[in-house]
């Protein structure tokens, strides 16, 4: 059977020579899906995502991206590849406009990226109109969008999102859901934590629960919304 287009498979590891913090723990998506990993604080949720961007090591487990075995290539080299990773926090360039940050996402493109910036630009209308505004001076939801729209400009075939609501109000995460929504239409696979785990599991084509670097449950994110353990454990009930 063909592997997922994504998949960190039996990922075990951590940083440096301390203890693991994951346990073989598997993430997979398919081209375009949004895949959500959520669970408790302390659960290797980010871990498992900067694992899989090359932002540690793995003693044990493989990562492949389109079938090619990426284990040991370094974040830039997977960057090349088509991933593309939106930090938490950190993420915008203060001191540069808005279409500063965005050309910066086009740093390893030799073509023309007008029509990119066109489609950021689509996605999110309140950068167009702040484009020669300083992100510094940007609202956290405002920021937030910047940095996913410099994602977008590398054209990734996957984005990833760690946090990507953290701080903003609800009216404003639903409105980066929706755009996460659209993003993921184009054929773009999207993997996220996020702590808003109810919400983000809504819009999730397939759910990860973490618990202490393992694997808890894994299905659609509608089966797990649905599921009374998950719920009563990870939901508040």
């Amino acid at each position: 059977m063909a592997e997922p287009f994504l998949i960190g498979k039996n990922m075990t590891g951590g940083y440096g020579k301390g203890a693991d913090i994951l346990h073989d723990c598997t993430i997979a998506a398919e081209k375009g899906e949004i895949a959500v990993i959520v669970g408790p604080n302390g659960a290797g949720k980010s871990t498992a995502m900067k694992a899989i961007f090359g932002m540690l090591n793995i003693h044990k487990g493989r990562i492949l991206l389109d079938g090619e075995d990426i284990t040991k290539l370094s974040p830039q080299d997977r960057v090349a590849l088509g991933m593309a990773f939106v930090p938490q926090t950190s993420n915008v360039f203060p001191s540069m406009s808005v279409e500063e940050n965005l050309e910066m996402g086009a740093f390893l493109r030799r073509d023309d990226i007008s029509k990119t910036m066109e489609q950021v630009f689509h996605l999110f209308p309140i950068l167009k109109d702040k484009r020669r505004q300083n992100a510094g001076e940007l609202s956290g939801g405002q920021r937030q969008q910047v940095a996913v729209g410099r994602a977008l400009m590398t054209q990734p075939k996957l984005l990833m999102l760690d946090e990507p609501t953290a701080g903003v109000s609800p009216i404003v995460m639903d409105e980066l859901f929706d755009r996460i929504i659209e993003v993921a239409r184009t054929g773009i696979t999207i993997l996220m934590v996020e702590q808003n785990a109810r919400q983000a599991l809504n819009i999730a084509d397939k759910g990860y629960v973490l618990v202490q670097g393992r694997n808890r449950f894994t299905d659609t994110g509608q089966v797990l919304l649905n599921d009374p353990e998950v719920r009563k454990s990870f939901l508040g009930g």
